[in-house]
This record gives C-alpha cells, sequence and structure tokens, in this order.
C-alpha cells in the first residue's frame, strides 16, 4: 500500500527536468545560496512580535500576539530544538543545507531566542502592560491588593487552590520529583526551626486552574466554574503562582520558607513512532504518547532572582546546558495572556467580522437554502476562508449529504479537527444512515494525536469504515468526496483544500478550496481514496498532483517550462503562495529561473530557504510576508505559461515532510475568473501598496526582514486582510 514513497532525488529531478532545456548547461548555484530554516523560523517568529510592538494594532490584539510568540516558541522548542540535540546525541547530526552544522545551529538558535525572550518580556513589561493599566486592566501583584481583597483570596486559596497542591521535598527518602514540561513550578527553599537545616521543594502550580485570577471590583476572585462566564466583566488579574506563593505556609507547617522562585521546563515532545505494523498504529502511538510526557528537558526558564544555588541544583539536576537556562522578569510563560486577550473591551480588539456565504452558494441558496448540490452542478465553487463562510459551503456540504438519502457513499480525509466537530457528526449521522462512509484519520498530528484518537474510536463505533492512512507517510491532504445517486446516473461532488476541517480554526485561518463535481476531479479523488484506503499505487490522475510522487516533479516541470517560455520571448513569470519554503530542488529551480530572468513572486508567512535579491542568484526573485490578524495558510502554486495561467491550490508546502513523507495533494483550477482571483491575491500581496515585511540581501550578505508597512510620506500601507474583509461586506444576493 503506497502512493509511490520512492521519492525522486534532488539530482535526479535536476538531471531530468526541463525537456529541450534540460541538456543546456546549468547555471552556476553557489554553495551558501539556502538560509537555514531554524533560524528563518526564529525571524518568522521575530516578525510576530513586531505586530505585538505595533501601537496601531488594537491593544488586547497586541496582547494576544504576546501569547502567539509565546506558544510558537514553546512548540519550536518541544520540537525543532529537541529534534537537533537527539540527532547530536545519537551521533545521527549531519550538515544542514545552509552549510551549518547542528551544533552551530544550536548555538545561533541560543543567542537569537535569548534576545527574542527578552525582547518580548520588555515588550509586555515596558510597554504593554503599562497601556493595559491605563485602560483599567491590571494585573497585580498579590502584595499590592488591599488588605480586604488579600483576605478575600486568603479564603479562595483555602478553598479552591490549597486541596489540589502537592507539595514534593527533596532529601534521601525523596528524589529529585520529574517536571512535566510546560508546567509551572515554584521551587521552593524551606528550613528546619529545630535544625536550622534547609530543604528543597517543589510546588507544581495545578494547569487545569485559571493562569490569572480575575478578581472584580469589590476583590472577590472567580471560581474555577464561572471561569469563562465572567471573563468578559473582569479586568483586574492577579497570576496563581503569586497567590500560591503568598500562603506556602499551608503546605509547610512548622517550617520556615526561606525563598520561593518560578520556573518553568520545556521537554523534548516530538513523536518517534515505529510504523512498521499499521495493525497496531493506534496502539504505538499511545504508548508514545505516554513516553513524550518524559522527554529529555530542551529549556529552562527562571524568573529573575533566581538565587545562584538553586539556580546551581536544578541546571544539574535536568542536566541542562547554561545556553538553554532563559532568566526572564516574571511573569513566566505569556502564553496565558488569552485570557486577557480574550476581555470583552470591543474598543481594545479587532472589530468584528463576520463570515459570509461565497457569492455562487448564495446565488442557489436564495432560491433553495438546502441544495448546495445544485450550485456545485451549476459551476465550480472557489472558497476564501474565513472571508467566506466555512459553515455555510464545507460544513453544509458535508451536513447536506449525510442528511440527503440519495448520498449513497462519502469519503474524507481528517488530519485536524475540533472535539465537537459537526464534521465528525455528519460522518456519523451518515454512517447510521446506512450510507458507505470512509474516513481516512492521520493519528500522527502533531499535538493532536490524544484528541484525534479518541474520535477515530467514536468513528470506529458508529459504523465509520476508519483507516489510519498509509504505513511511513502522513495523510495531510484535504479531501471530500460524495457519491450521489442522480436522474442521469451517479456524480461525485468533491472538496479539496488547503486548511483542515475543522470550523474553529477555519474563523480564524486564512485557506481556500474547491467544490466541484467535474467527473476528472471525481475520477482522480476515487483514485486517491482507493490508494489510501486499499492497493492502488500505480493511479494517475487528470487535475491532481499528489505528493510524494508527482508535487515536486510537477512543480520543477513548470519552473523549467517557464524559463524555455521566457527565452523564448513568451510570457513568463511564476507567482506562489505558501507557509513554508525549504526545499532544495525546488529552490534551485527558482534559481535558475531567476538567472534566466523569469520574474518570481513568493509571498510565505513563516519559515524562507530562499535567499532573495542576492547578485547574479536571485535578483529576480521578491519574497513578501503577510502577518495578520488571520493566520496565512493557503498555498497557491501559479505559472504564466504563456497566457494560459497553470494554477494550483492544495495541502503541501515546499518542505521535505509534505513533498516525501506525507499524501498531498495540488488541484488545477481552471475556471478563468478562479485564476485571476487566485493570481490576483498573489499580486496584492506583494503590490508596493500593501503593508508586508520584504526580504532582502543586505550589503553584508546576509538577509533580513524589512516591516513595510507605512509610505514614503508616513502613511499607512494598504492592510491586505482588511480589504480582504471589505470586499466580503459588499451587498450580496437576497438571503444571505
Amino acid at each position: 500500500m503506497s502512493v509511490d514513497q520512492a521519492a525522486p532525488a534532488a539530482s535526479d529531478v535536476e538531471d531530468g527536468a526541463g525537456g529541450p532545456g534540460g541538456e543546456l548547461q546549468q547555471p552556476h548555484l553557489p554553495e551558501d545560496r539556502f538560509a537555514d530554516r531554524e533560524l528563518s523560523w526564529l525571524r518568522f517568529n521575530e516578525r510576530v512580535l513586531e505586530l505585538a510592538e505595533d501601537p496601531d494594532i488594537p491593544l488586547l490584539e497586541r496582547v494576544r500576539y504576546l501569547a502567539i510568540f509565546a506558544s510558537n516558541l514553546d512548540e519550536f522548542f518541544m520540537v525543532r530544538v529537541a529534534g537537533l540535540k537527539r540527532r547530536i546525541a545519537t551521533g545521527m547530526a549531519v550538515t544542514a543545507a545552509s552549510g551549518l552544522t547542528p551544533r552551530q545551529v544550536l548555538e545561533q538558535i541560543s543567542v537569537t531566542a535569548h534576545e527574542l525572550t527578552a525582547r518580548h518580556a520588555r515588550v509586555f513589561t515596558d510597554v504593554v502592560q503599562p497601556a493595559l493599566q491605563a485602560e483599567g486592566i491590571t494585573l497585580v501583584h498579590f502584595d499590592a491588593l488591599s488588605d480586604s481583597e488579600k483576605e478575600r483570596l486568603h479564603k479562595y486559596f483555602r478553598r479552591m487552590i490549597f486541596p489540589v497542591l502537592t507539595p514534593l521535598a527533596v532529601d534521601p527518602a525523596h528524589p529529585f520529583p520529574y517536571i512535566s514540561g510546560l508546567s509551572l513550578n515554584l521551587g521552593v527553599i524551606v528550613r528546619n526551626p529545630a535544625t536550622g537545616k534547609e530543604h528543597f521543594a517543589r510546588v507544581k502550580v495545578p494547569p487545569l486552574l485559571p493562569r490569572f485570577i480575575a478578581v472584580d471590583a469589590r476583590g472577590k476572585p472567580r471560581s474555577p466554574d464561572d471561569v469563562t462566564a465572567e471573563m468578559a466583566t473582569e479586568s483586574s488579574f492577579v497570576p496563581i503562582e503569586d497567590v500560591i506563593a503568598s500562603f506556602l505556609d499551608y503546605l509547610f507547617p512548622g517550617m520556615d520558607v526561606v525563598e520561593h522562585h518560578v520556573f518553568r521546563v520545556t521537554r523534548n515532545e516530538d513523536l518517534e513512532v515505529e510504523e512498521d505494523d499499521a495493525e497496531n498504529l493506534l496502539k504505538a502511538l499511545e504508548k508514545e504518547l505516554l513516553r513524550r510526557r518524559f522527554g529529555p528537558p530542551v529549556r529552562l526558564e527562571l524568573a529573575a532572582g533566581f538565587t545562584p544555588k538553586l539556580r546551581e541544583m536544578l541546571v544539574r539536576e535536568l542536566s541542562i546546558g547554561e545556553q538553554d537556562v532563559y532568566e526572564l522578569p516574571p511573569p513566566l510563560d505569556l502564553t496565558g495572556l488569552n485570557v486577557i486577550a480574550d476581555l470583552d473591551r470591543a474598543e481594545l480588539s479587532f472589530p468584528r467580522f463576520v463570515p459570509t456565504t461565497n457569492r455562487d452558494l448564495a446565488e442557489v441558496e436564495s432560491a433553495n437554502p438546502t441544495d448546495i448540490f445544485a450550485a456545485i452542478r451549476a459551476r465550480d465553487v472557489l472558497l476564501h476562508h474565513p472571508y467566506d463562510s466555512f459553515s455555510t459551503s464545507v460544513q453544509q456540504f458535508l451536513e447536506q449529504a449525510a442528511a440527503d438519502p440519495r448520498v449513497l457513499a462519502i469519503k474524507q480525509t481528517l488530519y485536524r479537527t475540533s472535539g465537537d466537530s459537526p464534521i465528525v457528526d455528519a460522518l456519523i449521522d451518515a454512517a447510521e444512515a446506512g450510507k458507505q462512509v470512509l474516513a481516512i484519520v492521520e493519528i500522527k498530528a502533531r499535538f493532536d494525536e490524544q484528541a484525534n484518537i479518541e474520535w477515530a474510536r467514536k468513528l470506529e463505533q458508529a459504523g465509520v469504515h476508519v483507516v489510519y492512512g498509509i504505513v511511513g507517510l502522513k495523510t495531510h491532504c484535504k479531501l471530500s468526496l460524495v457519491v450521489r445517486q442522480e436522474t442521469d446516473g451517479l456524480r461525485r461532488y468533491c472538496h479539496i483544500g488547503t486548511g483542515n476541517y475543522n470550523p474553529k480554526t477555519a474563523r480564524l485561518y486564512e485557506d481556500h478550496g474547491l467544490l466541484t463535481c467535474h467527473p476528472d476531479v471525481g475520477q482522480d479523488l476515487t483514485r486517491l481514496f482507493n490508494q489510501l484506503s486499499g492497493y492502488a499505487p500505480k493511479s494517475k490522475f487528470h487535475r491532481l498532483l499528489v505528493a510524494p510522487r508527482s508535487i515536486r516533479t510537477g512543480l520543477i516541470e513548470r519552473i523549467e517550462r517557464e524559463i524555455e517560455h521566457h527565452r523564448a520571448g513568451k510570457d513568463a513569470w511564476i507567482k506562489m503562495k505558501m507557509n513554508s519554503v525549504v526545499d532544495e530542488a525546488t529552490i534551485d529551480a527558482l534559481y535558475r529561473a531567476s538567472q534566466a530572468g523569469v520574474p518570481i513572486d513568493v509571498v510565505v508567512r513563516g519559515i524562507c530557504a530562499i535567499k532573495a535579491g542576492v547578485p547574479g542568484l536571485s535578483e529576480n526573485i521578491r519574497v513578501r510576508s503577510i502577518l495578520g490578524r488571520f493566520l496565512e495558510h493557503s498555498r497557491i502554486y501559479a505559472f504564466a505559461n504563456d497566457g494560459d495561467p497553470d494554477v494550483f491550490i492544495g495541502s503541501a508546502d515546499l518542505m521535505h515532510r509534505n513533498l516525501d513523507r506525507r499524501v498531498e495533494v495540488l488541484v488545477k483550477v481552471v475556471e478563468p475568473d478562479h485564476v485571476a482571483e487566485l493570481v490576483g491575491l498573489i499580486d496584492a500581496s506583494v503590490a508596493p501598496t500593501t503593508a508586508s515585511w520584504h526580504l532582502e540581501h543586505d550589503p553584508g550578505g546576509d538577509q533580513v526582514w524589512r516591516r513595510v508597512h507605512r509610505d514614503a510620506d508616513g502613511q499607512p500601507l494598504a492592510d491586505l486582510q482588511s480589504l480582504l474583509m471589505s470586499a466580503h461586506r459588499r451587498p450580496t444576493a437576497a438571503g444571505r
């Protein structure tokens, strides 16, 4: 069972690509032509931090960007830094395409991460926190409360916090305790007054209690039961570790509390699952999730003021290097700032945006609100979320399919979805109605594995045929296939997307999707689902490029074709939009196109290993990055093709994992107005009138990201996402 797992080597692709041009002398490509992916990721997170620093962005949104920066960095250490350390420890370290050894990368990560975390803390402490206070939103220390407020918090502590706490002592009878990853902890030194001897103890802050305890005008703390209900009206917060620290004598009666400090540990939480036996994949993953909790430490965060003796003990007991210690002003773990960002203060947040029903669906909806199939029969529908509503498009498509007695079968890939997903509910309803339902579930979706295991079992119990994909490959493509009995025979309705089937993230992630009943696409998806659930390794496709077989080769062939068109004086250009671009073979093809004179636009949200604007290499490559209120997530690959643009959308970024180790799909978009819309989106993204980050080659030879959000007169440039929201607020057909 395979989707052609033998990925082409970079040399194979380069030697044979380009057809007639393949025998031409290949231009010289310097050895230092790739930026390091890990360091590029840190620069992406720096761009997130720059949004938090921007005074023109609403205050609570800046708070949210601070939380996003912290959460991003947590995952970076848990996965990327942990992976580098593991490869070094096992002797599997190899020099990266950038020319840096893993040790050199780790050294540069440490320097850059220390700089960014210190800057992150300063932005919160010196800029955002005072601005919040000016708006009546305060994050206060326990010592700053009034006596009456302290007394009320005292009662709250005894009733709601104290029973949950577990102090763990360290002495000959009690070894140093296991410190779970990302947990907030108090390191406490206590002294026995009878002997004068000091001891260390660790107190874990319970992760299920509120990170910040909100206090109302009377100083009354909220209980965990009404944490969400009252959040909208609360504006004064105390860090829970502050409250615990103020009442440590309850945990150590008869002892003197000498000192206490807050610390946090990050551990290796990447997955390593042997997949030789697909039958046992589910059990193997469950076992690995348990092991993950005990991965080695990769980062130690200390609240400023740690005494040298206590710091030395933690470093020794956790077996962590000094370069992995981050001493920061309190409070640690600013991921908890989402609690404050969620406050109901409309004047401090982005204006509310309500997605609208896609125009093509709305026109049919006004005549028959339940017949989404009629709209798809009328023409292909190109969706753009979150501007186009997910609930009135993809969700309605699957819910209507589940309820329609003429629908015979539904086939679906699921990578990430919400726990209470209406998509899962629709599949269950369809199975219970007797329809043939297949769900290709990717239970190895990073950090969503446990949730995916749970609803995979729920699907199985309802009679859905659940398949866990192909051994050795993650199923990352976003596909739905509905087979419907109609008067003229069976018709296949398809959805191919760039984002997950998750109604919650669909309101925050920018993604595209294609709804179509074109026979070629229906046949392609039928063949692909047969590959995923059965044995069909030699399938061929009409409008799909499928990884690991044909996405890299298909894109490189089209890049080489643009080179030939440019040499022949024909219309030639390349425009791409993706989350990350790392794949060396594809980047080299882009470099060759640039050297040949082909103009290239790349819009990338995150990692970018391309070096832009390098003389003799990439003068014709323009790289931009757009970050904002929505997470840019769609992937578009467009080629001029001598005036007949060749445009694809799909799930694949230009990364090794996408092109070699995942089942990914790109679908060709054929409707002229859809092609124009997708090409126009990239053009608008790189336009000089649009705010973005520019990747530039500085005189010293380095690549730098420069934020360009004002014109020469200091006036704000257009925000792309705001323009798209305005366009989708336009008056449309009745009934929307």
